[in-house]
């Protein structure tokens, strides 16, 4: 898959040299938790899911996680290399086909009537504003970036000029919705309403990402700048708008310390984003040589979920700031030898799957569990569980460790739950039900 996670799976085998030991979490700050908490519930929507996977917005209310989320994530936005938010239709860099221009008939539309040939916003992005309409309290961001299209943002966050006229061009075409023209589509306020804020996914400031991803040393304070810049001409637009919410700015953030010290002043950014979403998952991944497992909630000298949190605690975030990312998928290997669970055994290479080999949909993953061939195993203690058939071994997150997770997030405060993707999900929306039931306590 083009722009996804996927890309994101070298980010952690490639950080395992930086590994540092992580001391247990420090105590959450008084902020409100508890039973009585509004938690963040962020899930990715992904542009592609659309095509091979055939997921819809409206498969969103379908599934009835529509009316569990808080937020949508729309992934992604790219950025040119003159450091600008743009779309169009160029194969690997811009969909505007998926974005507002593909016309959806009745079935597969949110409010049940086809799109017409007139009007100026279709597509994803026209789903997402039907979807707003029936669940107002619904948020939908547009998160620029990602592994792949992070190319730029080194360059655009450079000099004062340049954040000034990246962010400019952002909000002028998500926020205020001025889409280019293509056809019937598109024009001046096409796309007014649609977005509620901007998130940002910079894989890394200061720091190595894909293999054509600019970074410099200068990239961190750079940064920094640029979520001042985000904030104020947000804060500047929603005035003059009258908009009494204002516009949400959020950032993806990483699991290494190195990656963090590298790439982000954490005090600093706190104050002018509304919160951040943590890497909880890659930590392991299929191309390494064994087996491990990808999202734990606890691993003593480890990557892992409560080591991320304890990582951001104690470089000055705020706990209700902090949103626990989710994998809705599974990391898998072939050629497992070893005996015994085949946790940490030797592999031959990623297991075959359906888009990727080495990554699978929890719904796959899921049929899997429930066709006899394989064991699920579970690690209670480190809040993880893996498949094993003797052979192939995947390591996912299901329902029982996500309600471990929502415990945690309750337990220390945290702001809420992201996933990574909506579109993995099985049809009856399992593991958004899962967090939905487990943040409120049930």
């Amino acid at each position: 898959m083009r722009r996804s996670m996927l890309g994101r799976l070298a980010v952690a085998a490639c950080s395992l040299s930086l590994l540092t030991a992580f001391a247990p979490a420090a105590a959450a700050q008084a902020d409100g938790g508890g039973h009585d908490r509004t938690y963040k519930k962020v899930g990715y929507f992904t542009q592609w899911g659309v095509y091979g996977r055939d997921f819809q917005v409206q498969d969103l209310e379908a599934n009835g996680s529509a009316d569990k989320l808080t937020h949508i994530n729309y992934a992604f936005g790219n950025i040119s290399p003159q450091g600008r938010c743009f779309t169009g239709n160029v194969p690997g860099e811009a969909d505007a086909w998926a974005d507002y221009v593909r016309p959806l008939d009745a079935a597969n539309s949110v409010d049940g009537v086809a799109d017409t040939g007139e009007q100026p916003l279709a597509g994803n992005f026209n789903q997402l504003r039907e979807l707003k309409a029936r669940h107002p309290g619904l948020k939908v961001l547009i998160s620029l970036g990602g592994w792949s299209w992070s190319t730029h943002f080194s360059d655009a966050a450079l000099t004062p000029a340049s954040r000034k006229a990246f962010v400019e061009s952002c909000i002028d075409l998500y926020i205020k919705g001025n889409l280019p023209q293509d056809g019937a589509r598109g024009g001046a306020g096409a796309a007014a309403g649609v977005f509620d804020g901007i998130d940002l996914d910079w894989e890394w400031p200061g720091s190595a990402g894909d293999t054509d991803t600019k970074y410099r040393p200068e990239d961190k304070q750079n940064f920094t700048a640029l979520v001042k810049e985000f904030r104020t001409q947000l804060d500047a637009y929603a005035r003059s708008q009258k908009r009494k919410a204002g516009y949400e700015l959020s950032a993806f953030v990483p699991t290494a310390p190195a990656k963090i010290d590298a790439g982000f002043d954490v005090r600093r950014i706190m104050r002018d984003l509304d919160f951040v979403t943590l890497q909880g998952y890659d930590f392991h991944v299929s191309g390494e040589p064994r087996t491990a497992q990808q999202s734990a909630l606890r691993a003593r000298g480890d990557f892992s979920v409560d080591g991320t949190v304890d990582a951001w605690l104690r470089r000055g975030a705020p706990a209700n700031k902090l949103v626990m990312g989710m994998p809705f998928y599974g990391q898998g290997w072939t050629g497992v030898s070893g005996g015994g669970d085949g946790m940490g055994q030797p592999a031959t290479g990623p297991a075959p799957a359906t888009w990727a080999a080495g990554y699978e949909d929890y719904k796959a993953l899921k049929k899997l569990a429930d066709s006899g061939t394989y064991t699920i195993h579970r690690d209670r203690r480190r809040g993880h569980a893996w498949l094993f058939d003797g052979t192939t071994l995947w390591t996912y997150d299901d329902p029982q460790v996500l309600r471990a997770k929502t415990g945690y997030i309750r337990e220390h405060g945290l702001g809420g739950a992201m996933f990574w993707s909506l579109d993995a999900d099985t049809e009856d929306g399992e593991l958004m039900t899962a967090v939905d039931r487990g943040l409120r306590g049930h």
